[in-house]
């Protein structure tokens, strides 16, 4: 076989076999098959698509393209999360110091920003001197003392999907649900957990756009979970308006040590209850008691301080100054900054998810090529969000960025198009969507 005969086959949409999938992947990770290549054959299965048993074999070679660990029978009971992607999604910040605090370790692998998205080793890397790139053995260490641990992923863990991962993200093939199921679940087998709660994102600022794709996508996971003897709820949330107030990385940042600290309630961003029901729902797995006990655990975390304290101890274990926690300046310090204010009256009927988030790309807070580096500096403070009323000329956002390149009058008229104002007061979508079944 040869990779023009598999991109071929799968340009026309026929089924692939287990030993063409394992040889594209392979050659790709070895460096035999160029990006060009690779990225053809990933556009070819963004239009064509892949039925569960391809995106099976595609998980499986990834997985195995590098390190694979059981990481209860090194650490103990344990449990990860992950998020499919969204515009101001800073969850993993607040979810993982909860749940070490009520006593689960979350050994966590995470990402860099994906297309319009944002990723989280990008948002915790604004703390100055926060290692993402740990040994095994530093990882392990940390998750025991600390409760916790986030790594990005190293040559060793899931190389394949690292690869694939960064040319995905310029070549606009993220949105594919196998594509999607297949990168996660590799990361999610290989690292180890025995527990996974999984926040599939459903809305304008999700690759997930509807409800029925957010199933889907919810079902291929939870199924290859099963199969690989893995313990799984899948969350579907609403992503149709940004997660939080901030978009972008050291604001992001902020708006989680704010949560963590106890200085955000339930509120119309709905950060606050999607971050409170992805920890009731690791605790529940790792059997701290029904929904309402662990959600109870989750709130009490943060009205306590100790979950606050458990992040404190992971960024000094992880090389980052502590003062950044208390000193958002640290985090963030934008050369320049811009008000949107509204063109009229009414209520925030709605925000164009993606729109922002590509706003949030374009000042800097994510990436246009590979290799790019971004602006921790740069972001959005959604000062209104869906919901609320404003007055003409009131401030509805914030744009900020330390980029040279970057045309703040487009961003500016980028994120005010985003927000819709109509005289009707829109209605209110829950933030927690549908719950899938635990396997």
């Amino acid at each position: 076989m040869t990779i023009y005969e598999i991109i071929s086959k799968k340009r026309r949409g026929e089924k692939l076999s287990a030993d063409e999938i394992l040889f594209i992947t392979e050659g790709f990770t070895r460096g035999e098959v160029p990006d060009v290549q690779m990225a053809a054959f990933l556009m070819a299965v963004c239009i064509n698509g892949m039925d569960f048993e391809e995106t099976m074999q595609l998980t499986g070679a990834m997985m195995y393209s590098g390190d694979v660990y059981d990481l209860d029978r090194e650490i103990g009971i344990c449990a990860d999360k992950h998020s499919t992607g969204g515009v101001g999604d800073k969850t993993t910040l607040v979810v993982a110091a909860v749940c070490a605090s009520c006593g689960v370790y979350v050994p966590k692998m995470s990402g860099r920003g994906l297309g319009f998205t944002g990723g989280t080793i990008d948002k915790l890397e604004s703390i100055p001197g926060y290692r993402t790139e740990l040994s095994h053995e530093e990882f392990i260490g940390i998750v025991k003392k600390a409760g916790f641990s986030v790594t990005s992923q190293s040559g060793h863990l899931v190389p394949a999907d690292k690869k694939m991962y960064a040319l995905r993200d310029i070549t606009a093939t993220v949105d594919s649900i196998p594509l999607i199921c297949s990168s996660i679940m590799s990361k999610k087998l290989a690292t180890g957990a025995g527990r996974l709660v999984l926040d599939v994102k459903c809305g304008s600022g999700a690759f997930m756009k509807n409800a029925d794709d957010a199933r889907e996508l919810a079902r291929f996971m939870l199924e290859t979970a099963r199969r690989m003897g893995r313990k799984c709820t899948c969350v579907i949330t609403d992503m149709d308006k940004p997660l939080g107030r901030t978009a972008g990385n050291g604001i992001e940042v902020a708006e989680a040590l704010q949560l963590l600290k106890g200085e955000i309630r339930p509120g119309a961003d709905g950060l606050y209850q999607v971050c409170m029901e992805l920890a009731a729902r690791m605790l529940m797995l790792c059997g701290k008691g029904t929904r309402d006990e662990c959600v109870a655990l989750a709130e009490n975390a943060i009205s306590t301080g100790a979950a606050y304290e458990a992040f404190c101890q992971n960024v000094s274990l992880q090389g980052g100054d502590v003062h950044a926690l208390e000193d958002y300046s640290l985090l963030y310090s934008p050369k320049k900054t811009l008000l949107i204010r509204a063109d009229r009256a009414g209520f925030i009927s709605r925000i164009d998810c993606e729109k922002a988030g590509l706003c949030a790309v374009s000042l800097g807070a994510g990436r246009q090529r590979k290799g790019d580096a971004v602006d921790h500096s740069a972001g959005i403070h959604f000062v209104k969000t869906v919901g609320e009323y404003t007055d003409k000329g009131d401030i509805i956002a914030e744009i900020m960025t330390s980029t040279p390149s970057c045309d703040t009058d487009d961003a500016a008229h980028m994120i005010s198009s985003a927000y819709h104002i109509t005289e009707e007061e829109p209605e209110r979508i829950p933030p927690v969507i549908y719950t899938m079944d635990t396997v």
